[in-house]
């Protein structure tokens, strides 16, 4: 069994596998951002699955996962792809190649994000719609529930109006210092203006989306935009 102690070791191990033909640290250690609760997230990429000593793991120091080059070149996952924001390649036997699928991994086609915006502008504005109702209507239970489904819609459409993956929470802070957007979406203050009032950057979010091309999605609601309004 493979015990390990740090990631020198790790790229160690691998380098001493014929059939390890990438290795890929992620998460908070490439980050710059690992505590002392921190592990070690790390994608293997390996010839081939079968016959292969790495079978990926999941302990408190290493979380492993295997994908073959082929597997890390899919990149229907969205949800997986910001896993690679920020990754850093430690072992590239294909030439580049791994370096390349890193890169595609963590950075959407033109035709991803303008899809992504669409899709994402439509429901955050979905949900503010069913909000807004709710709160005329008395209901601030529900009004609360559909606000703060909103956020998770708005999020994407803020990051893909500007052909970017949506960031995990846990690293939007970093993400917008790493790679700052214009202003209002900066790491001083998005956070916690999704936290508390996701309503209050619609007038922002109308503004950018009309600039990116997405009237359409917009007046698609009609009269409706007034309740956000």
């Amino acid at each position: 069994m493979r015990t390990v102690t740090d990631i020198d070791e790790l790229v160690a191990q691998a380098e001493d596998d014929p059939g390890v033909v990438g290795l890929v640290l992620t998460g908070s250690q490439a980050r710059g951002l690992a505590t002392r609760h921190s592990d070690i997230d790390l994608c293997v990429v390996v010839s081939e699955r079968s016959g292969s000593r790495w079978q990926g793991r999941r302990t408190a120091q290493v979380d492993e996962f295997i994908r073959t080059a082929d597997e890390l070149a899919d990149t229907s996952d969205i949800w997986q792809r910001y896993a690679f924001r920020g990754a850093r390649v430690l072992l590239d036997r294909l030439d580049g190649a791994i370096t390349h699928l890193v890169d595609r991994q963590a950075a959407p086609t033109e035709e991803e994000a303008h899809r992504w915006a669409r899709d994402g502008l439509d429901g955050y504005v979905n949900f503010l719609y069913r909000a807004a109702k709710s709160r005329r209507d008395g209901d601030l239970t529900a009004a609360a529930l559909d606000t703060a489904e909103s956020v998770s819609w708005l999020t994407t459409t803020i990051f893909a109006l500007h052909g970017r993956l949506r960031p995990y929470n846990k690293y939007l802070r970093w993400e917008l210092t790493t790679y700052p957007l214009d202003e209002p979406w900066n790491a001083a203050t998005l956070p916690q203006r999704l936290l508390h009032d996701p309503a209050g950057l619609f007038p922002d979010i109308e503004r950018l989306a009309r600039e990116r091309g997405l009237t359409d999605v917009l007046d698609a609601w009609g009269d409706d935009l007034q309740l956000l309004r």
